[in-house]
């Protein structure tokens, strides 16, 4: 079979539309592919999770690299990030390899932890502009120190977030790191994040991968739309109208959300066999 012939049109697609979704809004491709993955193209959650994760980061390694030539990442916010995201991203994937193969637990687990996740990720969405527009009143953390702790519990909280539900690097780092560098140009706080979003994704996707989490061809065949996907929203996104982009995606991310817990808790349909009757026994002569 030749390349193009294991090609999937459906999943590239996806990962176009979400490359597009991606470079327009800046959220991260968790909140939108594993869902989409989920809930239209039938994967399991933890294959879902873990093939999205090294989508994400793959299709934000051209991101870190546009930040990094325009000096627009604040190494010191992502060392502070990936010292509280490493290891909590390592400690939540040895819990979820000790859940061994008790599989209904493990995708139960996951798929709450999305849903909970994207119904977060669409408030922020919500409330980015807002946050954007009144960043420099924030002066709740004001000691260093404080801002320090904060920066490391927030990568901690992201590396268990993401590790779990691929979900939580995007629209909510975002708008935690506009509170505690309130002072810092907008254009540093999202190339930070994306900076540290790369390292992460790829430690979390690798440790999905060693469980056995990762479909490399759905892998493939994703990144072959998303990685154009996300040139092309990249040079639309300066002439996007945010006034209808950032409500549509938090809709979405809201719809996903719903549908997801209502996966999560719907019993499965139990199959009943039906036995045949035993056959009479003839009569004795």
């Amino acid at each position: 079979m030749g390349v193009t012939g294991s090609i999937d049109i459906f999943h590239a697609v996806a990962g176009l539309l979400v490359g597009v979704l991606v470079g327009l809004t800046g959220v991260g491709g968790g909140s939108l592919m594993t869902p989409l993955l989920v809930l239209l193209f039938g994967v399991s959650a933890k294959t879902a999770v873990g093939t999205d994760l090294l989508f994400a980061a793959i299709t934000k390694i051209a991101g870190s690299l546009v930040h990094g030539s325009r000096e627009t990442v604040e190494w010191k916010i992502v060392k502070r990030l990936a010292m509280g995201s490493i290891p909590a991203s390592l400690v939540t994937l040895a819990v979820l390899a000790s859940f061994g193969k008790v599989g209904k637990s493990t995708e139960h687990v996951i798929l709450i932890s999305l849903a909970s996740l994207l119904a977060l990720t669409s408030l922020a969405v919500i409330g980015r502009k807002w946050l954007f527009r009144h960043a420099h009143d924030f002066d709740a953390v004001r000691s260093p120190g404080r801002v320090l702790g904060g920066t490391v519990v927030l990568g901690a909280l992201i590396g268990a977030a993401v590790s779990v539900s691929s979900v939580g690097a995007g629209a909510i780092g975002v708008t935690v790191l506009l509170m505690l560098y309130p002072r810092l140009p907008m254009s540093r706080i999202v190339g930070s994040d994306i900076a540290h979003a790369v390292p992460l994704a790829l430690i979390a996707g690798t440790g999905h991968w060693i469980m056995g989490g990762v479909d490399g061809g759905l892998l493939t065949n994703l990144l072959i739309g998303s990685i154009p996907g996300v040139i092309i929203g990249s040079y639309l996104s300066t002439n996007a109208p945010d006034k209808v982009l950032q409500p549509l995606l938090a809709a979405v991310l809201a719809i996903s959300s719903w549908q997801l817990f209502v996966k999560a808790y719907t019993p499965e349909k139990v199959k009943v066999e039906v036995i045949a009757p035993a056959r009479a026994a003839p009569p004795q002569p």
